[in-house]
C-alpha cells in the first residue's frame, strides 16, 4: 500500500467527513502532509487518528492569508507538495426566494472563491507534475429541492477542474474534479434533526441505485487513484461518485 509514498498532500477540511476520509485513504498508501479546518478539536482528533505523518493547520480557506500560511507551513515542515485537494465546501440551503446576500455570499465564497485561491496560492509551493483535485457534487448536475447555489458553485468547480488544466500544462499539474453523491459524513447533522437522521439515511439509500448511500472512504479511495501516478493520462476530468444517482436514480 505504497501508491503515494512521500508524496505531500494538503487537504482542506480534512478534519472531518470526506475530507477526513481521502486523508485516511492517504495516509494508508504512505503520504504525509497537512489537514485544514476551522475546528480545532476535531482537527486534534483527526490529526492523532493519522499518525505522525500529518499535521493539522486551523485556517479559514475564505480568508487569502489563512492560505498562504497553510502552504508556507507545509512547505516548510515537508518541502515541495505533490497533491492538493480542495475540499472544503457548505454554506446556505434555501430556495432563490430565501438567500439572501449575506447566504449568497457565505455559500459563492466557501464552494468556488476558497476552491479557486486554495489553488492560486498553492501554486508557488507545489511540484510540477503534481496532482490537483477538486470535490463537485452531483447537485450540479440535478436540481434538489433548496440546493441551488450550492449546486451552482459545485457547477463551477467542474468547469474549474478542465479550465485549470489548461491554465497548467506547463507545468504538467493535472486538475481533476470528484463528484460525490450523498455520503454518509457529519453533515447530516447540520441540517436534520437527530432524530430523523438514520431515517434519512435509509431513504437516500432506497432511492440510489447502489442501495447505499457513499462512504467517506468510496470518495477517499478515489482520491488516491487521481493523486497517483496511475492517472497520470487524466486531466479535466470528472469522477462520479455518487452510487449511479445522476445517471442511473429514477
Amino acid at each position: 500500500m505504497s501508491r503515494l509514498k512521500n508524496k505531500v498532500a494538503v487537504i482542506t477540511g480534512g478534519n472531518s467527513g470526506i475530507g477526513f476520509g481521502i486523508a485516511q485513504e492517504f495516509e494508508n498508501e504512505g503520504a504525509k502532509g497537512v489537514i485544514v479546518g476551522r475546528n480545532q478539536e476535531t482537527l486534534a482528533s483527526s490529526v492523532a487518528q493519522l499518525g505522525d505523518n500529518f499535521i493539522a493547520i486551523n485556517a479559514d480557506v475564505t480568508n487569502l492569508a489563512d492560505l498562504e500560511r497553510v502552504f508556507k507551513q507545509t512547505s516548510e515542515k515537508f518541502g515541495k507538495i505533490d497533491v492538493i485537494v480542495a475540499n472544503a465546501g457548505g454554506g446556505a440551503v434555501g430556495t432563490v426566494a430565501t438567500i439572501d446576500e449575506a447566504g449568497y455570499d457565505k455559500t459563492m465564497d466557501l464552494n468556488l472563491k476558497s476552491v479557486y485561491f486554495t489553488v492560486q496560492k498553492g501554486l508557488p509551493y507545489m511540484n510540477d507534475g503534481g496532482s490537483i483535485i477538486l470535490i463537485g457534487s452531483n447537485a450540479a448536475h440535478r436540481a434538489y429541492p433548496s440546493f441551488t447555489l450550492y449546486g451552482a458553485a459545485k457547477a463551477a468547480v467542474i468547469y474549474f477542474a478542465k479550465g485549470f488544466s489548461s491554465d497548467l500544462l506547463d507545468r504538467k499539474i493535472r486538475v481533476n474534479v470528484i463528484t460525490p453523491g450523498t455520503t454518509d459524513t457529519p453533515a447530516f447533522e447540520k441540517f436534520v434533526p437527530a432524530e430523523q437522521i438514520e431515517a434519512v439515511k435509509q431513504h437516500y439509500a432506497s432511492v440510489m441505485p447502489t442501495g447505499r448511500i457513499g462512504q467517506p472512504s468510496d470518495i477517499g479511495k478515489t482520491a488516491v487513484f487521481l493523486a497517483s501516478d496511475d492517472s497520470s493520462f487524466m486531466l479535466g476530468a470528472e469522477l462520479l461518485v455518487d452510487g449511479g444517482m445522476t445517471y442511473l436514480a429514477k
